[in-house]
């Protein structure tokens, strides 16, 4: 004997319905059956809601039981030939007038009773039962209904009565003795007390009648059939990678369920436990996959995590104060007040100095838990020994849950440890001495990335998700993101990173995708999406609170960098190639290197100095391996050094340069390149690197143009000027020339002091053959005194600076 239980989903309509009877006519072909049906889909919440109107004097409960009635007669119409429909149309009309009898009478009376509550909300699993065992016999002669309520045997307490497992044990094996049915069909949910009152089972009461009389029967095995695969590692809703748990044990199951796992209730696999017996969790749509198999001995698995599970809407309740140190009883007192109200405690954790004791509860318990608990120790309030008690509201509770786990060192310094590198805050933390469950409490809006994180951590062979949120999608901007698009397979399969680009904006338009945007046609995209606005850019990325982000900033925008904070602060790292943010007041800079320590969010700027030369990080190991920087001499400017190579006699100055816009090597506006002002910022930001403390304004600035073009307050401007000045580059040029010297805007520091400027290099000079658009940096340190550190590549150009931005957001990665 084998007992099957369909969920509501599975029966909600008539092509479920047709579905539910195949597969029980292929399973009777083996076995002799009793199958469990629950109410259609939506119909007990039909019914509670249409027994609340009614006792409310609210005539529209007669809608709802119209539409309770269409439903099924419906389904009626669908499932039978039109000459069999008569005898089950008229049986459950009946059904139904029973019901409007009732409804009628809480009505008149304004008000439902909990027995009478029990006996309306019982009518789903009558009405879907009946037509279920009626459709089955077109495919099962040997197949007839039986009323459960006939075999389970309650007590009165009506919501979630206690069966009385000796009576209903008897009842169910002298039935089933008797019936030479080969597939009996039964309500799921209901009973009746001794007196022959309708009683309910309570939440998962479906499940629960099933087990009872797998239990009574001593069946082989339970079937459990729901709409999803079995049991999964996480809610799949929130986990999208989440994974099928095909083996688990009775007790792994009975802590998923706890924690949420609404497949299954725990109630459910008490009375299978008992007897041993195996519980199948089967998916009606797709009956030939495996699903999950819940039994006392499940086949081993290397991963000592079977899965997370997580209760939303969960308070957290403290007591606290000195007079519940060594005051024997002050738990029992806390748990017997909240026992009388009937509220269950879900969570509790305890301080060692019996300071404190804190419990979880739900949320809608909160306020009836507070009011008890202040009123139970009123006394010591007023004498000030124990606070008043303090309810956080908001809260969700995350378990991990696994057998083996007790068997395996460092897992909740994993889980916590995770949780914190993605600014998850742990508001209290429970775990057993069996070490079958590690229970967090969290902040609700934290729980679909702690499920994702910890999925990940656990569960997905440590691929990392990464997203990113990029802003300035410029020449850079776009050869950063065709990079991503192209190694996006490789950094899977060989870093185990899977980079996701959630966000982009340019300075009109801005997009979110929270599945991620498409790559190839990214530009579409962005010309539909929504007006660029830092401000709510900012608030999108904090509000989707995904797990490891990764703010990418390519802009040179200062209302950008001003937002770093912001993200550092929520645990966001930021990636940048603009140089304002680290070149800013010093106070600033140190603000946001201390900011991203103090929350564990990489600030990565390798492509503030060289763009994708290793500069920055080489200057960082270093300064950390206890390595000093005396000196720094440099070309810094990828620019600067294309236009003076290039400035050779044949073209003008003002044509190298226009040259040097078109190919990308300068800013949009190019006297930033030519007045310094970008040079200093570098060689400032290498000082600070170093260890020194010093101001912008402390650089000198050596400037080569003439006064006039540093004044002028356009490009075109800017670009007249160089015509009109000239003779004055020429003069450069030759004079350079004539001590066969070349020109080389150099940045340099030196006993505490800095300078940028144009200097005549000479043939025997480091700089001498820096050709097209490279940057040279030479590090003068204790440990390279005689010959300095050297660092050379190109130092310009949209690839490779992309490609430096691309090398930052893999060491954020990789954090």
């Amino acid at each position: 004997m084998n007992v099957l239980k369909f969920g509501g989903t599975s029966v909600a309509n008539a092509n479920n319905i047709t579905q539910v009877c195949q597969i029980v006519a292929d399973k009777s072909k083996e076995d002799k059956l009793a199958v469990v049906i629950s109410a259609f889909s939506g119909v007990t919440d039909l019914l509670l809601s249409a027994s609340l109107k009614a006792a409310a004097k609210d005539e529209s409960y007669r809608e709802l039981l119209s539409e309770i009635e269409k439903k099924h007669f419906d389904a009626i119409k669908e499932l039978l030939p039109i000459q069999q429909q008569s005898a089950l149309l008229s049986h459950v009309k009946r059904i139904v007038n029973h019901l409007e009898t009732l409804l009628d009478g809480c009505f008149l009376l304004g008000e439902r009773s909990a027995r009478t509550s029990d006996t309306i909300i019982g009518f789903g699993e009558l009405l879907s039962s009946c037509i279920v065992a009626e459709t089955l016999k077109q495919s099962v002669a040997k197949s007839t209904y039986k009323d459960s309520r006939e075999l389970i045997r309650t007590d009165d307490n009506f919501g979630k009565a206690n069966v009385d497992f000796a009576k209903t044990n008897v009842l169910i094996k002298e039935y089933f003795a008797s019936t030479d049915a080969h597939v009996i069909v039964l309500p799921g949910f209901i009973g009746s007390s001794e007196n022959g009152d309708n009683t309910t089972l309570g939440r998962g009461g479906s499940d629960y009648t099933a087990a009872i009389l797998a239990s009574g029967l001593n069946a082989d095995k339970l079937e459990i059939w729901t709409d999803v695969n079995g049991m999964f590692t996480a809610n799949p809703k929130i986990v999208r990678q989440a994974q099928p748990i095909a083996s688990i044990s009775y007790q792994e199951a009975m802590e998923l369920s706890h924690f949420g796992a609404k497949v299954l209730y725990p109630p459910t696999i008490q009375p299978a436990l008992d007897k041993n017996i195996p519980i199948f969790i089967k998916n009606t749509f797709e009956p030939n996959v495996y699903g999950t198999l819940i039994s006392a001995n499940p086949e081993k698995s290397q991963n000592p995590i079977k899965g997370i599970s997580h209760i939303e809407g969960i308070s957290l309740v403290t007591l606290e104060g000195s007079g519940m140190i060594g005051v024997a009883g002050s738990s029992k007192r806390l748990f017997e007040v909240l026992s009388d109200k009937g509220i269950n405690v879900i969570f509790i954790t305890q301080a060692s100095s019996e300071h404190s004791i804190c419990i979880g509860i739900l949320d809608s318990d909160s306020e009836k838990a507070q009011k008890a608990i202040d009123n139970a120790f009123e006394t010591e309030i007023s004498r000030h020994r124990i606070e008043p008690c303090i309810v956080e509201k908001g809260l969700c509770i995350v378990a991990l849950v696994g057998e083996n786990m007790k068997n395996h060192q460092g897992l909740s310094g994993k889980m916590f440890s995770t949780l914190g590198k993605n600014n998850v805050n742990i508001r209290a933390i429970a775990q057993g001495a069996s070490e079958r469950n590690i229970s967090v409490v969290i902040n609700e809006r934290d729980v679909k990335k702690a499920l994702n994180t910890l999925h990940e951590r656990f569960f997905e062979d440590n691929t990392k998700q990464i997203n990113l949120f990029v802003m300035g999608v410029g020449n850079v901007g776009e050869k950063f993101l065709d990079q991503i698009h192209q190694q996006k397979k490789f950094l899977r399969d060989n870093l185990k990173i899977n980079l996701r680009v959630i966000a982009l904006s340019n300075s009109k338009k801005m997009i979110f995708d929270e599945e991620g945007l498409s790559l190839k046609d990214w530009k579409q995209q962005l010309e539909s999406g929504e007006n660029a606005d830092i401000g709510r850019f900012v608030q999108n990325v904090k509000t989707l609170n995904l797990r490891n982000s990764i703010f990418v900033d390519i802009t040179t925008n200062q209302h950008v960098s001003d937002s770093y904070h912001q993200y550092l602060e929520d645990s966001i790292a930021v990636v940048t190639c603009n140089k304002i943010a680290c070149s800013s007041v010093y106070e600033n800079y140190v603000d946001l290197k201390n900011t991203s320590r103090k929350y564990g969010a990489p600030f990565l700027f390798e492509t503030n100095v060289g763009a994708g030369l290793p500069i920055i990080d080489t200057l960082k190991n270093m300064v950390a391996s206890g390595d000093k920087v005396n000196k720094i001499q440099a070309v810094l400017s990828g620019s600067l050094n294309f236009i003076f190579n290039n400035f050779d006699g044949n073209s003008s100055f003002h044509d190298v340069v226009k040259e040097a816009g078109i190919q990308g090597f300068t800013e949009p506006d190019p006297k930033i390149d030519l007045s310094g002002v970008d040079v200093a910022r570098k060689i400032l930001i290498l000082i600070r690197e170093s260890g020194y403390e010093m101001e912008m304004h402390d650089i000198e600035n050596k400037s080569f143009l003439p006064k006039e073009c540093l004044d002028t307050q356009s490009v075109p401007d800017f670009f007249v000027s160089l015509l009109t000045h000239a003779k004055h580059f020429d003069d450069l040029y030759d004079q350079a020339k004539s001590q066969d010297c070349r020109l080389k805007y150099v940045a340099q520091f030196e006993n505490g002091k800095a300078a940028v400027g144009l200097q005549f290099i000479p043939k025997d000079h480091p700089f001498y053959n820096l050709e097209g658009k490279d940057n040279i940096v030479l590090f003068f340190t204790d440990r390279y005194s005689d010959q300095p550190l050297l660092i050379r590549g190109a130092g310009a150009g949209a690839a490779v600076t992309a490609s430096g931005i691309f090398a930052d957001v893999i060491r954020a990665s990789n954090n």
